[in-house]
């Protein structure tokens, strides 16, 4: 059976250590966090390190316990519930798998222990193990153990892992070691997956592939998985939703071209997007327009509306680096002196300083256009791209409600729907 999950003002203190032994300053990791993950979703938790997000998971698991608060999975409360007892499975980010076993029963080990067993059960369980190679007339028989290897086999396909089925981790690689941990979990048919940052220790090819597996077994399969990451393109790619996390608090949760084109405040501006945010100090101006240094630049768009009752306020304006254009010098346009470049095959990132306020930015720019440090380059800004925020950071919001429309969603992850 299928369910969600539900943080209801949650709260994880540590006690702190002081000098001596004595009890120092108590550590806040989750900060009165309230999420809801719906059935079948899969959502991608991101954040700095320290954020909370691992820790979120190991309460979810039954490995920590939450100071205050209460986790739900479904409709039944799980914080009092020992780990084996919450029908959820974990993905660590080190495999954790058992280096005495084969591929075979690493699959199994779940499986084996799903259920209380008597001392006969488990001798004659023991003996058809052991005599599963035999000749079938003398085999030991064992019903349990028969669906389990039926169940065992069911992964092994799924996840082409036949051939390795009595080989040991020792003699597998860093992907099929993955893919072995993937399938432990998958085994037991859990509520929820939760996958600590899998994909952490793979090269750069073999994660994409294992990326995609991954999203493949999640649309197949339809299970609530919450998945920690610190990659851009996971994140951006993997899940249905996103959730920011930054010290205990959430941020904001939304879809990926949510966060990454409608940011909450400037740390998920800067958080979220390879490269992040620009992020320039202007002044509100008249008429719709913002104030860098002497230049007055046009702001169109859903914000325009929203931004009139403020002039004369201090604001942050943030543009994406694809939002910047490479254009003649007019007295519209900005001035910048080319600091860094970085050509990657399909484009090229330019790292320049503005000459009004000396402020870094960057933009993508065609590999094609012949630059080099110390060059001068105009820069136009286009009118709809810029996302303007309050001294204090949080998003200025537009003045009439967002429609599904009005976000692009071409490049939404391919993932399955929710209805």
């Amino acid at each position: 059976m299928l369910a969600g999950v539900h943080f209801k003002d949650l709260d994880k203190t540590y006690p702190g250590r002081g000098r001596r032994g004595s009890r120092g300053t108590d550590i806040e990791v989750i900060r009165q966090l309230n999420l809801d993950i719906k059935d079948g979703e899969f959502l991608v938790l991101v954040g700095p390190s320290g954020c909370g997000k691992s820790t979120l998971l190991r309460l979810l698991a039954g490995l920590d316990s939450p100071t205050r608060g209460e986790i739900y999975v479904g409709d039944q409360p799980v914080s009092k519930l020992r780990p084996a007892q919450r029908d959820v499975a974990m993905v660590f980010q080190s495999y954790a798998l058992y280096p005495h076993l084969s591929v075979r029963d690493n699959l199994a080990f779940g499986l084996r222990r799903s259920r209380r067993r008597s001392w006969g059960q488990q001798l004659q369980d023991q003996l058809h193990c052991s005599t599963r190679n035999w000749p079938k007339p003398i085999r030991i028989a064992s019903h349990r153990e028969a669906l389990i290897e039926q169940r065992t086999l069911e992964v092994a396909e799924a996840l082409e892992l036949e051939a390795l089925l009595d080989r040991q981790p020792k003699e597998l690689s860093g992907g099929q070691k993955q893919r072995v941990a993937l399938g432990r979990a998958m085994a037991r048919k859990p509520s929820v997956f939760l996958m600590d940052e899998p994909l952490s220790n793979l090269d750069a090819k073999l994660r994409t592939s294992t990326r995609a597996q991954i999203v493949d077994l999640q649309r197949q399969l339809g299970t609530t998985t919450i998945y920690v990451t610190h990659d851009q393109v996971e994140a951006m790619t993997m899940g249905h939703r996103i959730a920011v996390l930054n010290q205990g608090q959430l941020q904001q949760l939304g879809t990926p071209m949510e966060l990454y084109q409608w940011p909450a405040n400037t740390f998920v501006a800067q958080f979220i997007g390879s490269p992040a945010m620009n992020l320039l100090p202007v002044i509100a101006g008249p008429a719709s327009t913002i104030l860098l240094g002497d230049r007055r630049l046009p702001i169109k768009g859903a914000l325009a509306e929203a931004l009139l009752p403020l002039e004369g306020k201090a604001l942050w304006a943030g543009l994406r680096p694809e939002y910047w254009r490479v254009a003649p010098a007019t007295n519209r346009n900005i001035a910048a002196e080319v600091r860094h470049t970085e050509v990657l095959g399909n484009e090229q990132l330019i790292t320049c300083k503005l000459v009004q306020g000396h402020h870094l930015i960057q933009l993508r720019a065609s590999p094609e256009l012949a630059v080099f440090p110390g060059s001068t380059l105009n820069l136009e800004a286009n009118p709809e791209g810029w996302r303007l925020f309050l001294a204090d950071g949080e998003a200025i919001q537009p003045a009439m409600p967002l429609h599904s429309e009005d976000i692009s969603k071409d490049q939404e992850p391919a993932l399955p729907s929710l209805d």
